[in-house]
């Protein structure tokens, strides 16, 4: 049995919409096998049926997450995203100190057929993918970084991160092993979603404090 979703978790609930504050280490959506049934929209729709999901954060990633009320909605919502109208941020913990304090990262990304579930760098085969980030804060061996996607791969902050030689803190696929060591979960949290809200389209902000 499913569980029901955890009322905290809720930050905004409305006729033709739910967002939720999704905890590390829980499935956006469900996956393959009775063992992986258990997610953040099987908990919603147990308490509200009509749910949808919108868009995804993958499982160790906390924050932010959609869902729609009908099926109208979804489309509305659905729209935006594909259209880049939603406007989302992230904050993460990284190894080591960037040089510069910002940056934006344009690397092309496949799924890496010979290591699933990874993804990775392909300038043939892969799709465009561009992500910003920003310094908030240097430490001794780490850093705190916002970051904003403007594309929505599957695993593409992480990756591109990687990619430049500050992988997030606790990331099981694409930290090296002292990185993955330094903290017991993945340091990534969806901190900020914005969008137009369906009934009227009014711009409409949602906030997260980020737990690490």
């Amino acid at each position: 049995m499913v569980p029901d979703v955890d009322p905290r978790w809720i930050i905004h609930h409305d006729s033709r919409l739910i967002v939720l504050d999704k905890p590390s280490g829980l499935l956006a959506v469900p996956g393959r096998g009775p063992h992986l049934r258990d997610c953040l929209a099987s908990r919603v729709q147990a308490t509200y049926p009509p749910a949808v999901v919108v868009h995804r954060l993958d499982r160790d990633t906390s924050g932010l997450m959609l869902m729609a009320l009908d099926a109208d909605a979804q489309r509305h919502l659905s729209r935006q995203f594909e259209t880049r109208m939603v406007r989302k941020r992230y904050e993460c913990l990284v190894s080591g100190l960037p040089e510069a304090d910002d940056g934006l990262i344009n690397l092309p990304i496949a799924r890496d057929l010979a290591r699933p579930p990874r993804y990775r760098i392909d300038p043939d085969a892969g799709r465009p993918s561009q992500t910003r980030w920003r310094v908030l804060t240097r430490f001794a061996d780490r850093s705190r970084l916002e970051v904003e996607p403007i594309t929505g791969r599957s695993h593409q902050i992480r990756l591109h991160l990687a990619t430049i030689a500050h992988p997030i803190l606790g990331d099981p696929l694409y930290a090296d092993a002292t990185s993955l060591a330094a903290t017991p979960r993945l340091c990534l949290h969806a901190t900020d979603l914005s969008v137009h809200h369906p009934d009227d389209d009014r711009f409409i902000a949602w906030h997260s404090s980020c737990p690490f």
